[in-house]
């Protein structure tokens, strides 16, 4: 577990030779209450990891569904009794620290952005040097940081489920949310004709994204228009599955993406039930789960420089007060992303 010491010494001795870090820190599953902020062992990269000074981290409802342990079948994933590693979080951005013998591909000083599954919301935070890539330079810290998950959710749902082409016709639920609002500029950038389901307050911010229709559900159901769409991303599931089918092109393609469900199982239920209608339909139901990829993240990166995706940040806290981030956040309506400043 090595730290190249060239590295160790460009991240200076009150970085990375400090004994303690901050961190938004929980012991047990259960509500944001849980979280408290605590001075922590600092972590050191193994051969092939990367010590990344954290500047900003964003949440998302996976973030909060971990916090909480529920549905409990997240717990087979996270730890049965209580979370495996006690720092929440998953995006980051910011600057290598240091980094283990066996990477060559970044240096101490580098911006970087990316995700990690041992925790964001602290000070630093060791990362696979393969979760990480070089942050556009045209975006903030905090910009950055709203990209990985949400925006690789869109992006593989759009190219790998979906292959998205040209032409089609792509409705967007949820599309002022934190995937959402990726997914409806992604769409674009692959040239759809994109519509966006929200609220009233979020016509305006929906348009901006690029949006060629924009139908505020208070006011219409999408699922009773003459409209037929190839291609559906459902972040929200406030419709039964049988009611988005309806708009549906014959052969087109349907996503549900959402967390939603009961407290044991989740959304494994309209998963499966999803998953079994698919064999009796043309149409074809495809719930996914995203997989983090470093040439999704190096796509999205060009994506933000040339500047046909930009993020949408609704709020920033401080690190002390991450459990108000992860509160808001499972409040649900959030434009964009929420992040959280180290």
């Amino acid at each position: 577990m090595g730290i190249d010491q060239r590295s160790s010494a460009g991240a200076g001795s009150s970085q990375a030779g400090a004994a303690t870090m901050r961190a938004a820190v929980q012991h047990r599953y259960g509500p944001p209450s849980v979280l408290e902020s605590s001075a922590v062992g600092l972590p050191l990269p193994g051969r092939g990891d990367v010590l990344v000074q954290v500047g900003a981290a964003s949440v998302h409802p996976g973030d909060y569904f971990v916090m909480t342990g529920v549905p409990y079948v997240v717990r087979l994933a996270f730890g049965l009794r209580r979370p495996r590693h006690g720092i929440p979080g998953r995006d980051l951005a910011g600057v290598v620290a240091a980094v283990g013998k066996d990477v060559t591909a970044l240096r101490p000083g580098d911006e970087v952005f990316g995700w990690s599954t041992a925790g964001t919301l602290a000070e630093y935070a060791c990362v696979p040097a393969d979760n990480l890539v070089s942050a556009p330079a045209n975006l903030s810290v905090v910009e950055a940081a709203a990209v990985p998950t949400s925006a690789m959710t869109a992006l593989q749902a759009l190219r790998k489920i979906a292959n998205v082409q040209p032409g089609q016709t792509v409705l967007v639920t949820g599309a002022s949310g934190g995937v959402g609002s990726f997914a409806v500029q992604i769409a674009k950038a692959f040239g759809a004709e994109v519509t966006g389901v929200c609220s009233t307050r979020n016509v305006d911010l929906v348009r901006s994204l690029g949006a060629d229709h924009v139908v505020d559900y208070t006011r219409t159901d999408f699922t009773r228009t003459e409209k037929r769409y190839a291609v559906i991303l459902d972040n929200v599931e406030a419709q039964p599955l049988a009611a988005v089918r309806r708009v549906l092109t014959p052969t087109g393609t349907l996503i549900p993406n959402s967390g939603r469900g009961g407290r044991r199982l989740g959304p494994l239920g309209r998963i499966v039930k999803a998953r079994v209608l698919s064999g009796f339909t043309r149409q074809q139901l495809k719930p996914f789960t995203s997989i983090g990829k470093r040439q999704d993240l190096l796509t999205l990166a060009e994506l933000l420089t040339t500047g046909q995706v930009t993020p949408v940040i609704d709020r920033t806290y401080p690190l002390d007060e991450a459990a108000d981030a992860l509160r808001y956040v499972a409040a649900g309506h959030t434009r964009g992303k929420v992040v959280v400043t180290v």
